[in-house]
């Protein structure tokens, strides 16, 4: 299954904090049923088709302008493998095994 990491940075605003716009953003995730999703510190990581995947990130960039902010700066970075299935918990869990083994 597809994922992305987005980060989205709205830019412009009243103020340098940026958590009522981000918090917006997260709201939208979860009335959605699109990709699934987990908020990270720097962004949110989401799992769907690539079709969804982007529409949603589309969507998930413009609502900070909807909010006033002059200006949005998002980073999309989006990974498909398509030799075998793997969701989100499945790659943490690869890079844990690695971990836990030692070594490289």
């Amino acid at each position: 299954m597809p994922h992305a990491d987005l980060t989205v940075i709205p830019l412009g605003g009243p103020s340098p904090s940026v958590g009522a716009y981000i918090a917006e953003i997260q709201r939208h995730l979860a009335s959605q049923d699109r990709v699934s999703w987990e908020m990270r510190a720097m962004g949110t990581t989401m799992e769907g088709s690539v079709e969804d995947l982007l529409a949603v990130a589309g969507r998930l960039h413009s609502i900070p302008f909807e909010h006033g902010i002059p200006r949005v700066y998002s980073i999309l970075k989006l990974d498909e493998r398509r030799d075998k299935e793997m969701s989100m918990q499945d790659k943490v869990d690869s890079v844990q095994r690695h971990v836990d083994a030692g070594g490289s």
